[in-house]
């Protein structure tokens, strides 16, 4: 029996994958999934119980709740400038950006159309790719600043190229995409017809005072954008799947089809409590970019302390680290092997570089820490992390 050849060219997450071979080792610490290892915020868990208890429990409307469409709309007209927004026209709201994200692919792609990644990238946008019947293209992201080659990036661009995807900040590198790189994308975009679908979950988790920009707020661009978000990493919350998708009404409209049939709708009592969440004040955002840089700072000296080389993002939660010099010491192959090395002698679990590549040679010497964790958690990373010094 032939099954499907678009599956048989990539494979599960290895980051999952890294979680699973976590959980196997008893007193591992988890610094492989972006997931929090901390609590939500209690008055956002309140307001799920309480629309829960209002009975609250049926299908909502297809596209989002109108409430929660509405918190979408007025927040990403103040925050990202979006001022477009029509909350019955532009927004879809779905199981998770990761449901978002291959709904929109879904809604826009042709056979032969392209589509443009850059990688590192995160590991989901490959095979989204293949699955929505696009050919992905690639262009590089360079270390330790991850700018790209203007040149190169203008050389992918041709007549079959139907959207490029941007995240930022960005997962792995902690990347925040400058308003010079995004206007010169926003140029391309619109010579080609092209359009930008932009990931950005990590938008309020910003270092050293870098600023978020998404790309639909610059001129022209609304109606060749798609901007991507949820309320998994801004409020700890990676386990209730809400996303959307905020679009051009024509983009917008084909978006909800794929999605109707995809997933039907994103859970309806935990949509009436991301409207909360979104109501919150300045305050929590500036708490939460404060929580997370003092949360970098201390993985990123421990590792500074090591042999092993980190990166430090300018935002997200993740740190890209080379690890070449450890890996010839231990005579360690690739970035998988690495993995599972600092798993069963260091006791930290992390990432495989090559993940977040096409070419797996690429990132065969890194590895990418997250730290969306207490401050306890870290500070005993700390100590595990001098195991590579004392060895």
């Amino acid at each position: 029996m032939d099954l499907s050849k678009i599956t048989k060219v990539f494979s599960e997450s290895i980051i999952r994958e890294m979680t699973r071979v976590a959980n196997a080792h008893p007193g591992c610490i988890n610094l492989a999934q972006g997931f929090p290892d901390f609590s939500a915020p209690e008055t956002i868990k309140n307001a799920a119980i309480k629309a829960i208890r209002a009975d609250i429990n049926q299908y909502a409307i297809t596209w989002g709740s109108v409430s929660l469409r509405n918190a979408i709309a007025e927040k990403i007209a103040e925050y990202n400038k979006m001022k477009f927004v029509d909350p019955n026209k532009n927004i879809t709201v779905t199981c998770g950006s990761t449901e978002a994200m291959l709904s929109s692919m879904k809604a826009i792609i042709n056979p032969g159309d392209e589509i443009i990644i850059f990688e590192p990238f995160y590991e989901n946008y490959g095979p989204d790719c293949l699955l929505s019947g696009a050919s992905p293209r690639y262009i590089m992201l360079n270390p330790p600043d991850w700018k790209f080659n203007f040149e190169r990036l203008e050389q992918l661009f041709n007549e079959k190229t139907k959207a490029i995807i941007i995240n930022t900040p960005n997962n792995p590198t902690g990347k925040v995409f400058s308003i010079k790189e995004l206007k010169f994308i926003a140029e391309l975009c619109l010579n080609y017809d092209c359009i930008a679908i932009t990931d950005e979950i990590y938008e309020h988790i910003l270092f050293d005072n870098h600023k978020h920009i998404s790309i639909a707020s610059l001129p022209g661009m609304e109606k060749n954008s798609i901007t991507i978000n949820s309320i998994s990493k801004t409020y700890s919350l990676t386990g209730w799947r809400v996303g959307w998708a905020i679009a051009s009404e024509k983009i917008t409209n084909e978006i909800k089809k794929v999605h109707d049939f995809l997933t039907v709708g994103a859970p309806a009592p935990l949509q009436e409590a991301a409207a909360f969440a979104l109501s919150l004040g300045k305050d929590y955002y500036k708490w939460l970019g404060d929580f997370y840089q003092n949360a970098r700072d201390i993985l990123f000296n421990a590792l500074k302390q090591t042999e092993i080389n980190p990166i430090k993002p300018d935002g997200a939660y993740y740190i890209i680290a080379n690890c070449e010099d450890y890996m010839e010491r231990y005579n360690l192959q690739n970035s998988y092997d690495l993995a599972i090395h600092l798993i069963k002698n260091i006791d930290i679990a992390t990432v495989p570089g090559s993940s977040f590549y096409a070419d797996l040679k690429s990132g065969q010497y890194q590895t990418r820490f997250c730290f969306c964790k207490k401050e306890k958690t870290l500070q005993t990373a700390t100590q595990y992390l001098k195991r590579i010094i004392h060895e």
